[in-house]
């Protein structure tokens, strides 16, 4: 039995390929089958062609799972050992039964998570990522035809009737997030410096867009000074007297001019809003003092500036069918909260969901995404300030993808 063990450890990973085929033909499921050629695609071993070849010319399971095996033991030792790895990874259990164990490296201890190279430019996800996802029921549909239809609501307040509520570096955000949009196949319509009102009445009027029938999704990105539930206009004061109305967009006027009663068009499609604007005047903790940088400002309209003391972050305050359904929002702060902004970069949420997702959104649902931008925010410190978004009024009942690049 041991020296059974010791041989079957030595022999090449083609020769074990090779003995366990008939076996891995009869067991291997549908979804694992799948998963390699993905994992076999990233690595080099195979060619768009050569998966595609496996994947659309065999009909049944166990035609695609000998066409596989055959090409990979055919390509030697290191294309065989990545294919047992894999399989060791995806289903530990047929690995097992199938008496693999060559070409296994032993184990590693555990390393610090390093954090990931951030990419500049949006990652195009596969053909082959795409066509994978068509046929599962969990994830909300998107044709290549609704992926060219996309459109997305964009509007920045940066220039404010009272000057000291100027948002310095907004500017940066507006570009970022317009170039972000415009990468994911959206066609952007773009406002700037509105009031409350206008803010209503652009959403009214993205509400009847016509290209909302033909499309899969919609992004709506508000970015200003705020309060708890409103967005502030470009006429906000911060003393308003009695008979006078002051210049907010309830936040809730979202869900209701996209939502299933007024805008029937975008009726079990995903409703994505970003906003980045405070929620109150309290920080979110305590920003602990970093002096190596001191450019953080605050978006919350009834704080003084914190530039005055030579910083350069600032605080972004401010049919029978479902009512509301499948929308997610992100928020950039907690209730009560403030959020803050670089003057020559332009807020840190802005900044984290451009890095989040020109690395990930090839590969990642929308909700993993805001995930791992919230996760940025774990090791946000400048000065006394900590700020953390928030996942808000989600309602998506299946996961959406974005299929950047197609």
């Amino acid at each position: 039995m041991l020296q059974s063990l010791v041989a079957r450890a030595l022999c090449p990973p083609d020769r074990e390929l090779e003995r366990v085929r008939r076996q891995f033909v009869d067991k291997v499921s549908k979804e694992v089958i799948s998963q390699l050629l993905d994992d076999l695609l990233d690595d080099g071993v195979l060619n768009d062609g050569e998966q595609e070849s496996i994947h659309d010319k065999n009909s049944s399971r166990g035609d695609k799972a000998r066409d596989l095996i055959d090409t990979v033991k055919r390509k030697g030792d290191e294309a065989s050992r990545k294919m047992i790895a894999h399989l060791h990874s995806r289903d530990s259990t047929l690995y097992s039964a199938l008496g693999l164990s060559c070409g296994q490296p032993a184990p590693k201890a555990a390393e610090p998570q390093m954090e990931p190279e951030w990419s500049t430019t949006l990652i195009p996800t596969t053909d082959a990522f795409w066509r994978e996802k068509q046929n599962d029921r969990n994830i909300y549909p998107a044709s290549k035809h609704s992926i060219k239809n996309r459109v997305a609501l964009l509007i920045t307040n940066i220039t404010f009737a009272n000057e000291k509520l100027n948002r310095i570096g907004a500017e940066e955000d507006q570009k970022n997030m317009e170039k972000l949009l415009t990468s994911l196949g959206y066609e952007v319509v773009k406002h700037l410096d509105l009031t409350g009102k206008a803010i209503d009445a652009a959403m009214i009027e993205f509400s009847k867009h016509p290209k909302l029938k033909e499309t899969d999704s919609v992004l709506v990105v508000i970015m200003s000074h705020g309060k708890l539930g409103v967005v502030l206009g470009v006429d906000y004061k911060h003393e308003t007297s009695g008979d006078e109305t002051p210049d907010e967009f309830p936040i809730n006027n979202i869900y209701k001019h996209l939502g299933s009663e007024k805008c029937p068009a975008l009726l079990n499609k995903p409703k994505i809003i970003i906003i980045q604007a405070c929620r109150g005047v309290e920080g979110g903790s305590v920003l602990v003092t970093d002096g190596a940088n001191p450019a953080v400002l605050c978006d919350d309209a009834e704080q003084p500036s914190l530039s005055a003391g030579g910083e350069d972050i600032e605080d972004d305050t401010v049919k029978c069918v479902h009512k509301e359904k499948d929308f997610l929002s992100l928020l950039s702060c907690t209730p009560d909260t403030v959020s803050y902004r670089q003057r020559n970069r332009g807020s840190f949420l802005i900044q984290y969901i451009v890095e989040v997702l020109n690395t990930f959104a090839h590969k990642d649902d929308i909700e993993e995404l805001f995930r791992k931008v919230m996760q940025r925010f774990e090791g946000f410190a400048v000065q006394s300030r900590r700020q953390m978004p928030t996942k808000d009024r989600c309602t998506l009942t299946k996961r959406f993808y974005f299929f950047p690049g197609l």
